[in-house]
């Protein structure tokens, strides 16, 4: 039985500037990802990890390129249509978390599902059951200025996922966190992707972070120098990851 297909990326170009001054950010980007992937995307500072992002998150458009999610090319929906994608298929997760300060954690994770009509019943209990898995079922009641850093983002997280959507994409998510929040973190976006059966594609510069991923794309100068797949050891994934910046003796901060 084949993986299901949920994005496919072909041909990507990314430009920036004026013809004769032009900066080429993506060169030419293929591939794939399947459904309960897990990605990391690293690279040294300028390689384009953060434009491809933004791209795929349909937040910027490609120079030229196609990017297919659900059966549809991206680059040639009206904005109606991928604010609908966005609202339907695509979850978020920023490093500063994007809460609203006026309501409470159970309001911010309801949100989505409180925009498709969905009753207040079944937002309450939806948001329990995540609530539960990722350690804030105390904390609900509570406002963002409440929570410390490693609630708030594990909050953001159910918010991404409540919705159950196609594919999260999370931005550098342990940027702002200490190391146990970041811990607590990964271990919820790893549950999230072993039994809630969410795809991530995650854009990291930490390699602690990258090796809670199952796959982890290099990105350099524009293109994806190498991909490393992760065995049945976290610690030897690191290893590996560690070994290919030094061999590649780029700052990946």
């Amino acid at each position: 039985m084949s993986e299901q297909t949920i994005l496919e990326v072909k041909n990507l170009f990314k430009n920036y500037g004026s013809k004769g001054f032009q900066t080429n950010v993506l060169k030419g980007l293929n591939f794939s990802i399947h459904k309960h992937d897990f990605i990391a995307v690293m690279g040294p500072s300028g390689s384009g990890k953060t434009t491809l992002l933004n791209i795929l998150s349909t937040i910027d458009k490609p120079t030229q390129g196609a990017i297919f999610l659900d059966g549809k090319d991206l680059t040639k929906l009206k904005n109606k249509e991928l604010s609908k994608i966005r609202k339907d298929k695509i979850g978020f997760i920023f490093q500063d978390y994007n809460l609203l300060d006026t309501m409470t954690l159970q309001d911010n994770i309801a949100l989505p599902l409180s925009l498709n009509g969905i009753s207040s019943e079944e937002c309450i209990k939806k948001v329990d059951q995540l609530a539960q898995v990722f350690g804030l079922k105390e904390h609900l009641k509570k406002y963002p200025y409440q929570l410390s850093g490693g609630q708030k983002q594990r909050g953001a997280t159910c918010r991404a996922l409540i919705t159950k959507p196609e594919i999260i994409f999370a931005d550098e998510p342990t940027g702002a966190l200490d190391s146990k929040s970041s811990h607590d973190l990964l271990e919820c976006l790893k549950h999230a992707n072993d039994c809630k059966e969410a795809t991530i594609l995650m854009v990291t510069h930490d390699t602690f972070s990258a090796s809670y991923a199952k796959e982890v794309y290099i990105l350099s100068d524009g293109v994806i120098k190498c991909k490393l797949t992760k065995g049945q050891n976290r610690k030897e994934f690191y290893d590996r990851i560690i070994d290919m910046q030094a061999s590649m003796g780029s700052d990946f901060s």
